[in-house]
């Protein structure tokens, strides 16, 4: 049953010309006054949902995003500032780009984070996705063996930092502490200063293959699953609990996962498509080309393999796909809750905001799902109570 919901910003500024016959994506440019845009956008947002009800704000690290679409570059901090701008809203990290940090440096962040704010500030975690980004920084992407080795060995240190009064680690990739000498002494030992307050850390991560769901399992990290059309979504809930089972993790269907779906809320299905499409359309103009078409055809197919679709999808499609919820409040209800009875364990549902709308219309947006679809699920009042 649903108790929680949350928004997934990514990070966008407010962009112009929009849809499939506006700008095309990679010729975006935008000054640097522009670009620093997102981070009233998000303190706006956020009082927004802190004053509705709505249970936390997630926002995606990236870099050298002149494009305008992605221009957040640290999360951590990004959520312990927002933590000053609002009352209860928690902030989550979808996702920290582990290959880009250091992990005992993301601890120590993310510590502090949890200790000044109370536990405002969630954690997660992802291997990355541009090329420009994550080599530019100097970690492997292009070899996907290299980054996926990479990514556990950090994990397994970033784990050890949170968890361990005290250790030492060495592996493929990293060592800590070196075996110096430090005041009259070899070290052995470190100790991360300060661990965070609440233990154990809850880590999210996105699903990106069947490796990975048997990853997070055996470490126990929780899922996000976002705009995956309906058999996807009900493939990858299935194999994340049966991950979970394998590992010796009981859960139901759904449990420890967040879902997440575009939505439009207007008087009828047809004006809600119409106003949202070039927003729509303008999010798979910039990340399409990365793969991030996950539906499947009518044989089961994900978009872009062999045989299947290999387009930029239409809002239409999405909506058949149950990926986007667009119409009346009572056909969003209706709609999210055929995803809901499919799943008793889940609680957690994500709207993303469609990269090409504008704030002022996203906020409104807000405000009308808070009002007439949120009290719909009873458990979600009490829980923003």
């Amino acid at each position: 049953m649903i108790k929680r919901f949350h928004v997934l910003y990514v990070g966008q500024i407010e962009l112009d010309n929009v849809g499939l016959e506006g700008t095309p994506a990679n010729a975006r440019r935008y000054s640097n006054e522009r670009l620093s845009e997102v981070f009233g956008t998000a303190r706006d947002v956020a009082r927004a949902m802190d004053d509705l009800g709505y249970y936390a704000l997630w926002t995606a690290e990236h870099h050298f995003q002149r494009e305008g679409y992605e221009c957040l570059p640290n999360l951590v901090q990004l959520g312990l500032w927002l933590a000053t701008q609002t009352k209860r809203l928690k902030f989550g990290c979808a996702f920290n780009v582990l290959p880009m940090w250091h992990p005992i440096r993301l601890a120590e962040d993310y510590a502090m984070a949890d200790i000044v704010t109370d536990g405002r500030v969630i954690m997660g975690v992802g291997r990355g996705y541009h090329s420009r980004e994550v080599e530019t920084f100097g970690a492997p992407l292009l070899d996907a063996e290299a980054n996926r080795e990479y990514f556990e060995e950090q994990l397994q240190l970033l784990l050890k930092c949170f968890n361990e009064d005290s250790f030492h680690f060495k592996g493929k990739y990293f060592e800590c502490p070196q075996p110096v000498d430090y005041r009259g002494y070899r070290l052995k030992e470190i100790t991360v200063v300060p661990r965070p307050k609440h233990l154990p850390v809850d880590i999210w991560m996105p699903i990106a293959s069947g490796r990975t769901i048997d990853m997070m399992a055996r470490y126990g990290l929780k899922a996000m699953v976002t705009l995956n059309g309906e058999k996807i979504l009900d493939h990858v809930v299935r194999e994340y609990r049966a991950a979970c089972a394998r590992h010796g993790r009981t859960k139901q269907l759904g449990e420890d996962m967040i879902w997440g779906a575009g939505l439009y809320l207007a008087a009828s299905q047809e004006e809600a498509i119409r106003r949202v499409e070039p927003a729509h359309d303008e999010r798979y103009k910039w990340f399409a080309p990365f793969g991030f078409v996950r539906y499947a055809d009518d044989q089961g197919r994900t978009w872009g393999t062999p045989g299947a679709p290999s387009t930029i999808p239409s809002i239409r499609e999405g909506a058949r796909q149950k990926a986007w919820f667009c119409g009346t409040p009572t056909e969003v209800i209706n709609g999210i809750r055929s995803i809901e009875a499919k799943y008793p364990g889940l609680e957690d549902f994500m709207i993303h905001w469609a990269e090409g709308l504008s704030p002022a219309e996203f906020k409104e947006q807000l405000r009308w799902f808070a009002r007439d679809v949120m009290p719909a699920f009873g458990e979600a009042k009490l829980a923003a109570e």
